[in-house]
């Protein structure tokens, strides 16, 4: 489905749900399935989870959708990282930054839950780490739930941080959703300060087109979305200015990011989210 077309439902569970199922059928099996062999509980029926999972015979006797679960646990912890500062709330024919990497997150999070993945979910916002959804039980709908409900403000001042959260150096996967624009070098010293030979960070750098390719004409007030200040400029005046600068900052992030374990998947927001995602597993195989 297109982007707008997912943002129309208004419904995050719902998009993210398309999504990964559009993913699924578009992708290979996985040998890693998240089911076991050895029979282990009895649960109610989630959405997201495979109805081929269902105990129909039981819900002959019972009424009921249960789901058989095995002992199998997934070892793989994936980290969701969502960036909170204000230039998410950025927006192109009704695409906002921060309404793609909602559905974008759910989508990897409902793929991750049918594969008994632990996960977690983690805010960047005003030079801060929040831990919205700790791992564990029902983190998969706390996640939606969280998703749905955060708003972008604020900066992101941090040119040196350093979280306890990520200080674990067990095997994971971050996976951070941001417009990685950065006014210093906050962005690229947070990757830094958080790889390690077990730690594969995923980042999904989300643009919009006329943030590159800056085709307008005529006089505009320009406005910072983090810090709300205003200048007012004629944009033929500063438009190769500004994509000189634009594609040299996309350069030097590139080359900046060339860190082993560490993956730097740049999109737009008019990149179909399911396609994004699929081509992603394949070459990381998420």
């Amino acid at each position: 489905m297109l982007t707008t077309e997912l943002i129309k439902l208004n419904n995050l569970q719902l998009a993210g749900r398309l999504v990964s199922e559009e993913v699924m059928l578009g992708i290979h099996g996985s040998k890693r399935s998240g089911i076991g062999t050895e029979f282990e509980q009895y649960r109610h029926y989630e959405p997201g989870d495979d109805p081929k999972r269902i105990d129909w015979k039981l819900f002959a006797r019972t009424q009921k959708h249960l789901v058989r679960e095995s002992a199998t646990e997934s070892n793989l912890h994936i980290r969701f990282v969502l960036d909170l500062s204000g230039s998410m709330n950025y927006q192109e024919k009704a695409v906002s930054r921060l309404k793609y990497c909602k559905i974008l997150l759910a989508s990897l999070a409902y793929l991750g839950y049918r594969q008994s993945d632990q996960m977690s979910l983690y805010t960047l916002q005003d030079g801060n780490l929040q831990t919205l959804v700790p791992a564990g039980k029902q983190s998969f709908q706390r996640i939606l739930y969280s998703l749905e409900k955060a708003e972008a403000h604020g900066e992101w001042k941090n040119t040196n941080p350093k979280f306890m959260e990520f200080q674990q150096k067990q095997k994971e996967l971050i996976v951070i959703a941001s417009d990685f624009l950065q006014a210093g070098n906050e962005w690229v010293q947070l990757i830094k300060n958080i790889a390690n030979p077990r730690r594969d960070i995923v980042i999904f750098q989300v643009l919009g087109q006329e943030e590159t390719a800056f085709n307008i004409k005529g006089f505009y007030r320009f406005k910072d979305l983090e810090t709300q200040q205003e200048i007012e400029l004629q944009a033929e005046a500063i438009k190769e200015e500004f994509k000189t600068a634009m594609a040299d900052y996309l350069q030097k992030l590139e080359v900046a990011l060339l860190i082993p374990n560490v993956s730097l998947i740049r999109i737009t927001l008019n990149d179909p989210i399911a396609r994004v995602i699929t081509e992603s597993l394949k070459k990381r195989k998420l």
